[in-house]
């Protein structure tokens, strides 16, 4: 092997190995998010009940991702990302390990869905904190840096659910939540190879003097950015109202049909149209408007939520799935852009954290409307019930005068990582 190919594959390994342990952690949720309603629905058939245990998964996460980037910012992105992964390893194992001791109910599967999903956020944080680092090293232009990184989220819940939907059939969704706890503690052994410049423990000075009062310099930052505060609000609204249809809806439906597998198919789709979508755009960035992507999405997102409510073929929503991956697959890059190019580097965590959080804040709300909306009225009234707003808030955005700055040619303030030492 020549000189420059060893110096190439060097440079090019931080966001190799971040890459890999994105792949791996968020595979092994993108199975949770198959086996865990499917086991609840399993056990009573109440799509309440799969709400409840949607909503604890949920509502965990607003608290801890917003504390989350503080714990990046004070402890370092790769001690953060390790003892994350550990955490949720243990959480997703406790639920088989009860179901062969004490046995499971809807309160105790709800009680561990929030536990494992409350150490989730800080890995997810670290890592994306560490990508402009890695961007530097490997000397490639942001928009493709973060096209890839999304690419892979992608992958994994086009990997995640086929394989929950597969081993659900022939193990079950107990077992299944084995090869979740494998794909955390796979990740940690990826990151532990993980050596970049700024990924270690921050320098003393460089630290959140506390918990508390990192985790506000982080909101206040982001409140006071008009285009980080308004990309923060229009997530959130959107999170709402469309994951009741992937975590509640659609395992409803296909329970009803007695079709676990068809279900991983649908969300697999969508993974698949995500995956093109992010890459997509990386090739296309320099000659397509970030604005003009975003209220593409949203308004397609809008309009597959309403066909979604009219529950047609197999094939149909197979392709339905695939454009909301496609039209939706740039959106992250283009958020991660924003923050990456608005955060100075002592802050990227809490910046991160507290953008990854108001994607949470209004989850539980909409998981615990639709579940009982979905008994009283029906999927079809549910699914428009939720659609409809994701139409107006189409057609608000198109007014949103800060969406025009995503645009906006911006020097960004991650050129170097003054304040933290290597990992």
């Amino acid at each position: 092997m020549s000189t420059s190919t060893v110096t190439d594959t060097r440079r090019h390994l931080p966001l190799i190995l971040i890459n890999l342990a994105v792949l791996l952690s968020a595979t092994g949720n993108g199975i949770t998010i198959v086996a865990l309603p499917w086991l609840v629905l399993q056990q009573t058939g109440r799509a309440t009940d799969a709400a409840v245990v949607a909503g604890a998964a949920t509502l965990p996460l607003l608290l801890s991702s917003l504390f989350s980037g503080t714990v990046v910012d004070r402890f370092g992105r790769r001690p953060t990302s390790l003892v994350s992964d550990a955490l949720s390893a243990v959480s997703v194992a406790l639920i088989p390990l009860a179901a062969a001791t004490v046995g499971l109910s809807v309160p105790l599967i709800a009680a561990l869905a929030a536990l494992g999903a409350a150490f989730d956020p800080a890995g997810m944080s670290a890592r994306e904190a560490m990508l402009p680092a890695a961007t530097r090293a490997a000397q490639w232009p942001i928009d493709r840096v973060n096209s890839v990184y999304e690419a892979n989220f992608n992958v994994a819940y086009l990997v995640g659910p086929g394989i929950g939907g597969v081993l659900i059939a022939t193990v079950g969704p107990v077992n299944t939540l084995w090869v979740t706890a494998a794909c955390f503690l796979a990740s940690i052994a990826v990151i532990a190879f993980l050596k970049l410049e700024g990924a270690g423990v921050p320098h003393r000075d460089a630290r959140p003097s506390s918990m508390w009062s990192g985790t506000l310099e982080g909101l206040k930052f982001v409140w006071r950015n008009r285009l980080l505060r308004t990309l923060a609000l229009v997530d959130m609204a959107i999170v709402a109202l469309y994951m009741p249809i992937e975590s509640v809806l659609l395992p409803v439906y296909f329970t009803d049909l007695g079709q676990p597998a068809q279900l991983g198919w649908v969300l697999m789709a969508m993974s698949l149209g995500g995956v093109v979508g992010a890459l997509g755009y990386g090739a296309l960035a320099a000659r397509v408007r970030r604005r003009t992507v975003m209220l593409v999405a949203v308004a397609v997102l809008g309009a597959c939520m309403v066909a979604f409510a009219f529950l047609p073929p197999l094939w149909a929503m197979l392709a339905i799935a695939a454009v909301i991956g496609l039209v939706y697959g740039p959106v992250g890059p283009i958020a991660n852009y924003a923050m990456q190019t608005r955060s100075p580097e002592h802050m990227r965590g809490r910046v991160v954290g507290v953008m990854t959080s108001t994607a949470y804040a209004a989850g539980p709300l909409g998981y615990m409307l639709a579940g009982p909306l979905i008994d009283a009225a029906g999927l079809t009234a549910t699914a428009i019930a939720l659609a409809v707003p994701v139409c107006v808030i189409a057609a608000v955005c198109v007014a949103l005068p800060a969406l025009r700055e995503l645009d906006d040619e911006v020097a960004p303030l991650w050129t170097s990582a003054e304040g933290a030492v290597d990992g």
